[in-house]
């Protein structure tokens, strides 16, 4: 039987990590396995078996037009859909009239190593060491997607021979029982690795930051979500800047657009900017949204939202604030958030300096 491993045409730097598993899955049952990426044409037989991944929310017609284009090419190929969208808005995703929707992680190849020989151009190992987390942030999907905290012993089978990149998608890497022998593992492969989903500052002790400074890491992500963890934060940045992180390689997550204000967002920035880290604005998006960059929450204003996203285009860096001294003048002594983040039009700029 031959199984065609489909993602749809919607864009993400990573490859479908479910789908390798699921290669993998396949295989070792006797199956032939294709990929087809972003839009690319199958080559090999037809497939008995179409498996179709899926991505955020606002990304789901990509999904759906994926599904109508293989029904129609292989109308006896029984279809199978999983992924974030399907999982989160399971009503809509049945829409697509597929013969099967995967809800959550698939169990049966969770413990499973990728098959990056269907991505031979990706050197980096992705892999989650622990599913679920200790939080349950009413803003972040991780508590519905994976809601027990599962952690695993070791990753070494997880990781590519060949590569020497590890990429972790833990949700709370720290919240785990695990989490040194992970970066010991990790240490002893002699491997970069990045938390890609960050590391919770709560929880960011000295063990935790003397264990980091025995890595090949070459940035630390935290979050500052709310003004609760503004002591913990400051704490974690504090021991990371004292044990040889530059502040450069610290970038924090802020999220905005939440039940936070305008003047919240500021006063988060401006906290980032003293302690000389970048803030990395992360624009809330509800977890049934449908279209990206729409929802407008109750403190905010479509005109401030749009400001913010301009200034991440104009005065950032890849839609960062790093702490560059101009960059830091200018937001922390701003008296409000629109001197902070407006941009002056061209014309006012040249008549202030002529």
């Amino acid at each position: 039987m031959h199984v065609l491993l489909v993602e749809p045409n919607f864009y993400t730097r990573y490859p479908p990590l479910g789908l390798l598993k699921l290669s993998t899955y396949y295989k070792q049952q006797g199956y032939t396995v294709e990929l087809v990426r972003r839009g690319s044409e199958p080559l090999q037989a037809h497939p008995e078996i179409i498996c179709i991944t899926s991505l955020f929310t606002y990304a789901w017609r990509p999904v759906h037009d994926a599904i109508r284009l293989y029904r129609l090419k292989f109308p006896r190929a029984k279809i199978i859909l999983g992924g974030i969208y399907a999982s989160l808005m399971l009503n809509h995703a049945r829409l697509t009239r597929v013969d099967e929707i995967r809800v959550g992680i698939v169990d049966e190849v969770e413990d499973l190593t990728p098959d990056y020989s269907l991505v031979p151009e990706w050197k980096t190992s992705i892999l989650f060491s622990s599913r679920g987390c200790s939080r349950r942030c009413r803003f972040c999907a991780a508590h519905v997607l994976e809601p027990k905290l599962v952690a695993k012993k070791s990753i070494k089978h997880l990781i590519h021979p060949d590569h020497t990149k590890v990429c972790l998608w833990d949700n709370n890497i720290l919240a785990t029982a695990y989490w040194q022998n992970i970066f010991n593992e990790i240490e002893e492969l002699g491997l970069e690795v990045d938390f890609n989903q960050g590391i919770d500052a709560r929880l960011t002790t000295e063990d935790v930051v003397y264990a980091l400074t025995k890595l090949k890491i070459p940035r630390i992500r935290l979050a500052y979500d709310t003004t609760g963890v503004r002591k913990f934060l400051s704490q974690a940045i504090k021991l990371l800047k004292a044990n040889g992180f530059d502040g450069r390689r610290v970038i924090v997550y802020t999220i905005y657009n939440f039940e936070d204000t305008p003047q919240d967002f500021l006063d988060k920035i401006r906290d980032l900017m003293e302690w000389g880290v970048v803030a990395y604005p992360m624009r809330y998006e509800p977890l049934n949204s449908l279209q990206k960059n729409k929802y407008v929450s109750a403190k905010w204003t479509a005109e401030q939202l749009e400001i913010v996203a301009k200034a991440r285009r104009v005065i950032g860096y890849g839609g960062a604030f790093p702490p560059y001294e101009g960059l830091r003048k200018k937001l922390v002594n701003a008296t409000n958030f629109d001197q902070a983040f407006r941009l002056r039009p061209l014309c006012e700029k040249v008549s202030a300096t002529s």
